[in-house]
């Protein structure tokens, strides 16, 4: 794929290549439902020209709010062959100025939307005065009484499509093949976890481009199943989902919609039972939810079997090592102990997630190396990857038989990645900078933009604003260690980057369950602690406390301060980073971060700008002396 296509061109190759292959997999009504490639074609070539007849032309721009499902993809595509360009939205946007902006910014003239989000779209309208129609999902899930007079079904629209394809296919033909391969095939909005959204300019080519990209560095099988977790509004969802799989002839299979997100979340672990995938994309929030489930499952089988599991995953662990070098440094003599407790403990642990699963790609932010080790060890290896959305998205991964723990895998070919200091020269390998790359996967610009594009995409190198550096003995991997340009500063001007250990201590304490660090110039830095309070709880009820009393409280947050303490100079972490970044004030919070007040992104991402607004007052106060103290007020009250 080295000729400069068009998502056109690759669909048609593909769904032509792999006509009877099953494509999309989608629970309705009880019934797992498979669409085949050359249905998904067929479908999108209708749903095009019924835009068409209805007035799109092309180069207009066409929003689309929905969950993840067939016909979102049906929809886009079918955008797409009429020369649309996609401005993909989050279900998590609430129908209120972030929604307005992005519809009206991009200036979407129609709208695709399903049942469940149809109530945000009609509060909305009447503040979007350039929407034309609105096309509606069909949607048993949602009543949808009486459509508006600017509303339409997409069933009609499908209809409308068979009609006007019988008397003008080859107009139809001639506007998808006039789509090139520098048309724009998305607007994709910032998350804004570190400044307001800007609208990503994503082309056609830069695409199938960064399919091929990916294609360097992970393979997947003919016939292979992935099971889509996290939003299809995201690049990296399209990416290395919907286009990977098309190319490599394999099916994408949705979870289940529920009422809400949260309901959504719960019919995981039913879709990785019924639909047994080979493959998932995941985020680390994901992964340590997957993580204390199966911990929880061996738990509850009693002692002798944790004792035991315990002891398997400590001996599978110290033989993988790095991955990379797995049975080397005298661990030879482990293998035998990694098979036998493979199929007495570790093979029952991926029954249960369909039996077939070969690995994760996790991606949206970094992945703490204990979760790789745990879940490599347990024979579904989860592996790192890194990218961003105006690299449309991937920029490296790791993959079966090359990976390294700890790194974020190989970069990309073709592309040109080099690190750079602060003011934009190029260090020597091995030394840390910020990450910064050429290639056809790098957007087009920002919409509406020009000074951020300038200030982003310099002489066609995209500044990625992350922090990293490349493997000095293996070239070929890259490490990203944070962002560059949201570094935490001490105030004697130190940079440091917080995610690693925000990563960590997640990992490491039961008893933590999330954590943002905070120093702007101040005289030390403060941790925000989502805390785990039914493990707290009963921590000390097993010590004799109430964990209703004060007494119980003070020996949480004592206990909290513990975990802490064991990053600091004698600690079993202590090696991990340097006394002076650790946390002198502990803030404990009263909501846990999530997609719901904002605090986390679509991809389960912490949006560290919405935490420090959140929590701007407990922030001042924890510079105060009497904030400092672990055990105050607030924090008591917070538990």
């Amino acid at each position: 794929m080295s000729e400069r296509t068009t998502i056109i061109d690759f669909v048609e190759k593909y769904t032509h290549q792999f006509a009877d292959h099953v494509y999309l997999r989608e629970k309705v009504d009880g019934q797992w439902k498979e669409i085949t490639q050359e249905q998904t074609r067929k479908t999108a070539y209708n749903i095009g020209a019924g835009l068409m007849s209805l007035g799109l032309e092309k180069g207009d721009k066409i929003a689309l709010l929905s969950e993840s499902r067939s016909m979102w993809i049906l929809s886009e595509l079918g955008a797409m062959y009429a020369g649309a360009t996609d401005v993909p939205l989050s279900v998590n946007l609430g129908a209120d100025a972030d929604l307005i902006f992005r519809i009206n910014h991009s200036d979407s003239q129609w709208i695709l939307v399903s049942g469940n989000q149809l109530p945000k779209i009609r509060k909305i309208v009447p503040e979007c005065p350039q929407v034309k129609k609105v096309f509606v999902f069909d949607d048993t899930a949602f009543d949808y009484k009486e459509l508006q007079d600017n509303e339409m079904r997409i069933s009609e629209v499908i209809a409308a499509g068979e009609e006007f394809l019988k008397d003008h296919y080859a107009e139809f033909e001639a506007r998808f093949k006039s789509v090139g391969p520098d048309d724009y095939a998305n607007i994709s909005y910032t998350s804004g976890t570190t400044a307001d959204p800007k609208g990503i300019l994503l082309t056609h080519r830069n695409y199938t481009a960064n399919v091929a990209q990916g294609n360097s560095v992970i393979t997947i099988g003919e016939n292979d199943t992935m099971l889509i977790i996290l939003p299809l509004d995201h690049c990296f969802a399209h990416v290395a989902g919907m286009y990977t799989m098309m190319f490599y002839g394999g099916s994408i299979a949705f979870v289940p919609i529920g009422k809400n997100a949260l309901a959504t979340l719960k019919n995981v672990p039913v879709a990785i039972r019924e639909t047994r995938p080979h493959v998932m994309l995941s985020v680390p929030a994901l992964a340590r939810n997957f993580k204390k489930n199966i911990e929880n499952g061996i738990k509850a089988k009693g002692p002798f079997v944790e004792k035991l599991f315990n002891f398997a995953l400590r001996n599978a662990i110290k033989y993988n090592k790095e991955y990379y070098n797995r049975g080397t440094g005298g661990t030879f003599w482990r293998k035998p102990l990694v098979d036998l407790f493979d199929k007495i403990l570790f093979k029952n642990v991926r029954e249960s997630f369909g039996g077939r699963m070969k690995f994760f790609v996790g991606g949206g932010a970094l992945l703490d190396i204990e979760l790789q080790r745990f879940f490599c060890a347990v024979g579904m290896p989860m592996f790192q990857g890194y990218g961003l959305t105006e690299a449309t998205p991937i920029i490296c991964a790791n993959s079966t038989g090359h990976a390294i723990f700890g790194s974020s895998g190989r970069i990309v070919k073709p592309m040109d990645c080099k690190i750079c200091d602060d003011q934009g020269k190029e260090v020597p390998i091995g030394q840390k900078g910020e990450i910064v790359v050429r290639g056809e996967n790098v957007m087009a610009g920002y919409w509406k933009n020009p000074k951020a594009t300038a200030d982003t995409v310099i002489d066609g190198w995209l500044h990625t604003g992350d922090m990293g550096y490349i493997c000095p003995w293996d070239t070929d991997f890259l490490y990203v260690v944070g962002r560059f340009k949201s570094l935490l500063i001490s105030s004697d001007g130190e940079k440091y980057s917080p995610e690693a250990f925000e990563d960590s201590l997640p990992e490491v304490s039961k008893y933590v369950s999330q954590v943002v660090l905070h120093n702007n110039q101040n005289p030390y830095t403060i941790v925000m602690i989502v805390p785990e309070k039914e493990a707290l709880k009963d921590f000390v009820t097993k010590a004799g406390l109430d964990p209703e009393s004060r007494e119980g409280k003070i020996a949480m947050l004592d206990k909290i301060q513990a975990e802490i303490d064991t990053y600091k100079t004698g600690g079993p972490h202590a090696d991990l980073f340097p006394d002076r970044w650790l946390p002198n004030a502990v803030i404990i919070c009263d909501e846990a971060f999530s997609i719901a007040n904002q605090m986390m992104n679509s991809t389960m991402k912490i949006v560290r700008r919405k935490v420090e607004e959140h929590y701007a007052d407990r922030i001042a106060y924890a510079y105060t002396a009497e904030g400092k103290q672990l055990h105050n007020e607030k924090n008591i009250a917070s538990l």
